[in-house]
């Protein structure tokens, strides 16, 4: 599927290239853990937990548990946030919040304030493309693309198993 207007920035060998070198990096910040609970932003980040989950299986002896993250972007107050599935202890877990464009940190903001009740050991993020526009106080641990950009330019990221791509436009 091509998109008019468009601009490619990262194409599927890329994304799978930062996916494995964000893997590595993970595994070196996180070596003597036990486990790892990887909690993806529906709905490209939790794709992106399921691919980093998967490099890890490769590269590493840690058990990685994958959680599914949904809230309202645009009203994060009005729609609690849900993690799923409820029954993973996170309690003094390690726990790597996965989504795939940090644009201004809110909805890692909410994310972060849902699972800081649950009292995890250590809590870090891993985006895909980080824009450099945050207005809250968060920022990505693993970055797999840096991107300045513009307020007015916007990243599609496309994680689907006919097309894995970032564009922006």
């Amino acid at each position: 599927m091509t998109h008019p207007q468009h601009n490619l920035i990262l194409n599927q060998e890329q994304i799978q290239q930062k996916v494995i070198r964000m893997a590595y990096e993970v595994y070196e910040q996180n070596f003597e853990a036990q486990q790892l609970v990887l909690a993806g932003i529906h709905r490209n980040g939790y794709t992106l937990a399921g691919l980093l989950a998967r490099e890890l299986e490769k590269i590493s002896p840690l058990q990685v548990t994958l959680l599914q993250v949904s809230l309202d972007k645009t009203a994060p107050l009005q729609v609690p946030v849900s993690i799923t599935p409820e029954t993973t202890a996170l309690e003094n877990a390690v726990v790597i919040i996965v989504d795939d464009v940090l644009n201004t940190g809110k909805t890692l903001a909410y994310t972060l304030n849902a699972l800081l009740q649950h009292n995890p050991k250590k809590i870090e993020i891993a985006t895909l493309v980080n824009r450099h526009h945050t207005l809250f106080p968060v920022t990505s641990t693993y970055t797999g693309y840096s991107l300045a950009t513009t307020l007015r330019e916007h990243i599609d990221v496309v994680l689907e198993e006919n097309e894995v791509a970032a564009y922006i436009h």
